[in-house]
């Protein structure tokens, strides 16, 4: 017994037969893959480490031609591409009557060492306040002797943190000038320098990272003031102490009117708010144009003994303290008198305080006397 669906199989395999056609199976097409980003998709040869190195290279020559000369990382660089050319004069102020007190006259009288300037970057420091001194900067501030502190600038320049190092000759007087020409780089903007306080202990002035780049430009003229410091490796208080080390070293302070707080300190002025300027710098930016100037100079301010845009210094009188009472003197049976004396430690100046009574006197009662019957 045939099923009519059997029926229906034979007449579609017949028409298969006929027309030279065999039944398939329905083809399911290939499963999609996942997506893949181009790193992936590319061949394990293109992804080698010297490939990709090669390629990093290409880049940042590209990058670095598109964008022009490089600069130093450390934020202070000059954005400008043009050097500057300064003339640089250092003018001391240190007379007696602007510093009466302890004023060195002679062996040696009041001088000024030579000057020792670097132009530099952020990465480079000659001396900071509040840190300890250098080796260089201690043999300087003691001595005078650069040697340490050009061996530093050296090393400061293998790593280009230092453009320049710069000397001035000496000023004999402690009223002068000295004077020499500057050349800074843009990637090395910053000034610093000092000169030696002769006599003194290790006592300086100078300046630390003086910027002479302001808003992207070259500053024309720049005037600072310059106070004492002390490098902090010898403790003496006076001119003309002798050699005492600090040991252990302390840091790098300045010397002001009231610090430190003792009489016995050359520059201890109770009465001034803070000390006249010791010296003074000045930096004038010379064109192309300008009429060149000697490098090095030196010179003696001529009829000047005082400088006029600071005032005189008042300098009050010192006075020891007062002696032991001597003797009592004086007749038997009545009132005697003894006295005391204190000396002077410091005569008065420019007006300052004068000097009280060096001797006193009080009664008293003979105590030798003999016993009455």
């Amino acid at each position: 017994m045939a099923f009519p669906y059997m029926e229906r199989e034979r007449e579609i395999l017949r028409e298969r037969v006929k027309f030279g056609t065999r039944h398939q199976a329905p083809v399911s097409p290939p499963p999609l893959s996942p997506l893949r980003c181009p790193a992936q998709m590319m061949s394990s040869e293109l992804l080698s480490p010297g490939w990709l190195q090669q390629l990093l290279l290409v880049l940042l020559k590209l990058t670095a031609s598109c964008a022009g000369p490089t600069r130093p990382a450390n934020g202070t660089a000059c954005p400008t591409r043009e050097p500057a050319s300064y003339i640089l004069v250092f003018t001391g102020h240190w007379s007696p009557q602007t510093f009466p007190k302890q004023y060195p006259l002679f062996r040696p009288p009041a001088q000024w060492s030579k000057l020792i300037a670097v132009t530099h970057s952020a990465q480079f420091r000659l001396w900071q306040e509040g840190a300890l001194a250098s080796a260089g900067v201690q043999s300087f501030a003691e001595r005078g002797l650069t040697v340490g502190l050009m061996k530093e600038a050296r090393e400061g320049r293998k790593r280009r943190a230092v453009g320049a190092m710069y000397r001035t000759a000496g000023i004999p007087t402690g009223i002068g000038h000295s004077s020499t020409e500057l050349q800074l780089l843009p990637r090395n903007p910053l000034l610093s320098l000092m000169v030696r306080i002769i006599p003194s202990p290790d006592w300086f002035v100078g300046v630390d990272s003086l910027s002479l780049c302001k808003g992207g430009q070259w500053q024309e003229e720049v005037t600072v003031d310059l106070h004492p410091f002390d490098a902090g490796t010898d403790s003496g208080f006076t001119f003309s102490s002798p050699n005492y080390p600090t040991v252990p070293p302390e840091n790098i302070t300045q010397i002001t009117s009231q610090n430190p707080n003792h009489p016995a300190n050359s520059f201890f002025y109770p009465r001034l708010q803070e000390l006249p300027p010791l010296a003074t710098i000045r930096l004038l930016r010379q064109t192309r144009g300008s009429t060149h100037q000697n490098t090095l100079s030196n010179h003696i301010l001529p009829h000047l003994n005082t400088p006029q845009r600071f005032s005189e210094t008042p300098l009050d009188c010192e006075v020891s303290l007062w002696s032991s009472w001597g003797l009592c003197l004086g007749p038997c049976g009545k009132e005697g008198v003894r006295y005391r004396t204190r000396y002077i430690l410091l005569r008065p100046s420019n007006s300052g305080t004068p000097c009280p009574e060096l001797e006193e006197q009080a009664e008293c009662s003979p105590a030798q006397c003999p016993k009455q019957h």
